[in-house]
């Protein structure tokens, strides 16, 4: 696993371009340190999760499980299954998975300020108002995500 300060870090595959087994899934989750996983996630787009969803252990039993009650996430190895469409496909040297504590990763911000601008002259009769808000992030605890990429190293 590559990590430094600054950069996330990443668990390779040991496959280019592919998933290869669940033991890749399963060196991801211990990737991350024991203080992060307990309230971590994995993220991933529709396209990697159904591949993800195909992963079996040793003993034949699915990674995947689905929610047991109506609006519950699925769970892969225990640990809740979020679906972002905006994550990469799986392709050679993509990191389309990332398993972390995205709370404590991740930091938003946003200022306190609403600005609204009246437009009287654009849609006669009516008067349009266009309200804008400045928002923003980044990550502020590197240790805290992991990505899986999908190469041999």
């Amino acid at each position: 696993m590559l990590w430094q300060w600054g950069n996330l870090g990443y668990v390779p595959t040991g496959v280019d371009g592919s998933l290869g087994d669940a033991d890749a899934i399963i060196d991801l989750v211990y990737a991350l340190g024991a203080e992060y996983r307990a309230g971590a996630a994995f993220v991933m787009n529709s396209r990697t999760a159904g591949m993800v969803r195909k992963l079996k252990d040793a003993d034949g039993r699915f990674l995947w499980s689905d929610g047991l009650a109506s609006g519950e996430p699925a769970r892969l190895m225990g640990y809740p299954v979020l679906i972002a469409e905006d994550m990469p496909d799986a392709g050679s040297g993509a990191t389309p998975i990332a398993f972390g504590d995205f709370g404590a990763g991740y930091t938003v911000a946003e200022r306190p300020d609403l600005r609204v601008l009246r437009d009287p002259f654009s849609a006669k009769p009516h008067v349009l108002f266009y309200a804008t808000k400045r928002v923003g992030g980044g990550v502020s605890d590197f240790a805290a995500i992991k990505l899986l990429k999908f190469a041999t190293s």
